[in-house]
């Protein structure tokens, strides 16, 4: 069986209005990040984990070495810098197609609790940087023993 509806051209203007609102609104397509950023600028990829008392930061810094990243940490702020420099063996002309991107990059993080600078941890592996940041004491949860009334009253 089916339902007749009536029909009320009000309704298809203001349906038809809507969609035409949405279409101006949107973006017919969404350019790639690569197309939006200056083609200088050099944005390492990085994962952030929480483990128990610590977070672990991974960089992805291929090419980089070492001895050419410096990482900084200001209370609970994070600094990552280097540079990712170019090869000079082949001439700019002789290029059919340049995706890697050179130069300097500095990536800034902010950890949501204060961590032990003292105890931070850098390892570099396979063009990947391992910082392990264990929080500090203050923040770490603390487990309070419950006593019974007369425990406290024999104290």
């Amino acid at each position: 069986m089916t339902t007749l509806t009536r029909w009320e051209p009000f309704r298809e203007m203001a349906t038809m209005r809507d969609t035409m609102e949405r279409l101006f609104d949107e973006p017919l397509f969404e350019p790639t990040r690569l197309w939006r950023r200056p083609l200088d600028e050099f944005r390492p990829a990085l994962d952030i984990a929480e483990e128990d008392g610590a977070y672990i930061v991974k960089v992805s810094v291929p090419g980089v070495k070492p001895e050419d990243v410096e990482v900084t940490l200001t209370e609970n702020a994070l600094t990552v810098k280097g540079e990712v420099k170019e090869d000079k063996e082949v001439k700019e002309e002789n290029y059919h197609l340049r995706e890697r991107h050179f130069g300097s990059f500095m990536r800034n993080i902010t950890l949501p609790v204060a961590v032990d600078a003292n105890k931070v941890e850098a390892t570099h592996e396979n063009g990947v940087l391992t910082l392990h940041l264990p929080k500090s004491e203050e923040v770490k949860p603390k487990k309070i023993a419950v006593k019974t009334v007369v425990e406290a009253k024999n104290k």
